[in-house]
C-alpha cells in the first residue's frame, strides 16, 4: 500500500494493472447498454499531486458536491449521467484515434481484439462520462488518462445502474456548474485509516395519509473533516471507492456493526431536488 502512495507513477501504473487482471474475466458491458435508460457513466477521479500530505503533495480522489437545486443535494459524488446517443456515439468512435485516452490506454488493443462488442461499449460510456464531466466542471478531456473500467454499481432508489471509468487527472482547477456546489478533493491516504468511517443512519422522510411518514436505514459511510466542515460519503459513490480500494489495495472497509452512529435527515427535497439532473 505504501509504495503505491509514495510513488505517483507506481500509483498509477499499479491502479492500471490492478484494473486489467480484475476486468479480464469478467463480462462487464451487456448488449442493452445503448438502448437502456436505466444506464449511466460516471468518471472517478484520480489526481497524482492534489494535497499536501506527509510527503508533500500526494494522490486524491476528486468528488463533485452536489448543489441544492438537484436531486440528492449536498451528496459527494462523481461526474457523470445518462448516455445522450447520438452525441457520445460520435465521440466514442474519436477516443479511440491515436493519442486519445482510449488510443493511448495499453490495454484497448486487448479490448479491441478479444472483447469488440464490449469494446464499441466502453468507448461509449466513456464518452458519455468525459462529456458529463466537462459540463458540470469543465474537466478536459485533453486532461485525463484512461485507467480502466470497474464494474457496475446499482443505485436502487432511482433505478439507475452506473458504470464508474477510472481515469488519472492532471486538471488543477475546475469551474462547476449549477450541478455542482463545490469540487472536493479528499487525499487517499486517510481512506485506509478507521477513524474516518462511520454508520451512517438515515431517516427518510416522506408525505403520505397519515402525514410525515419516516423509514430509518444504516448505511456505511466516510466522514472528511476539515476547513471547519465535515462532508460524508455514503451510497453508491461510496460502494464505488470501496471496489475501488479493494481491487487495487486489496483494502476493505471496517464492519458496519462495529462503527459510531452518525444521524441523517432526508426529506422528500432529497428524492426530488428543485431541478433535474443529467
Amino acid at each position: 500500500m505504501e509504495p503505491l502512495l509514495e510513488a505517483p507513477h507506481a500509483l498509477i501504473e499499479g491502479v492500471m494493472q490492478s484494473l486489467h487482471r480484475a476486468n479480464k474475466g469478467e463480462y462487464l458491458f451487456p448488449d442493452e447498454i445503448p438502448r437502456s435508460d436505466a444506464t449511466s457513466s460516471v468518471l472517478f477521479l484520480l489526481s497524482e499531486h492534489c494535497q499536501d500530505g506527509p510527503s508533500g503533495r500526494e494522490p486524491c480522489i476528486i468528488f463533485n458536491k452536489r448543489s441544492a437545486r438537484v436531486r440528492q443535494p449536498g451528496d459527494l459524488c462523481f461526474p457523470g449521467g445518462r448516455i445522450s446517443t447520438t452525441l457520445d456515439s460520435h465521440a466514442s468512435r474519436l477516443l479511440t484515434l491515436p493519442f486519445s485516452p482510449l488510443g493511448r490506454w495499453p490495454h484497448w488493443d486487448y479490448w479491441r481484439r478479444h472483447r469488440r462488442p464490449e469494446a464499441q461499449r466502453l468507448a461509449l460510456l466513456l464518452a458519455t462520462a468525459l462529456r458529463e464531466s466537462f459540463e458540470e466542471m469543465r474537466l478536459s478531456p485533453f486532461a485525463v488518462r484512461f485507467l480502466g473500467p470497474m464494474p457496475s454499481q446499482s443505485l436502487s432508489m432511482f433505478g439507475r445502474l452506473l458504470y464508474p471509468m477510472v481515469v488519472s487527472v492532471r486538471q488543477k482547477f475546475f469551474f462547476p456548474n449549477w450541478e455542482v456546489e463545490k469540487v472536493v478533493p479528499i487525499p487517499l491516504r486517510s481512506f485506509f485509516s478507521r477513524e474516518h468511517y462511520a454508520c451512517c443512519r438515515v431517516h427518510f422522510q416522506t408525505r403520505g395519509g397519515n402525514g410525515v411518514e419516516e423509514t430509518v436505514q444504516d448505511f456505511p459511510c466516510f466522514r472528511r473533516f476539515g476547513d471547519d466542515e465535515k462532508e460524508v460519503l455514503w451510497g453508491v459513490t461510496y460502494s464505488m471507492v470501496m471496489a475501488f480500494l479493494e481491487i487495487v489495495f486489496q483494502f476493505r472497509a471496517p464492519e458496519i456493526s462495529s462503527l459510531p452512529v452518525v444521524h441523517a435527515v432526508l426529506g422528500e427535497k432529497y428524492l426530488n431536488g428543485s431541478a433535474s439532473s443529467g
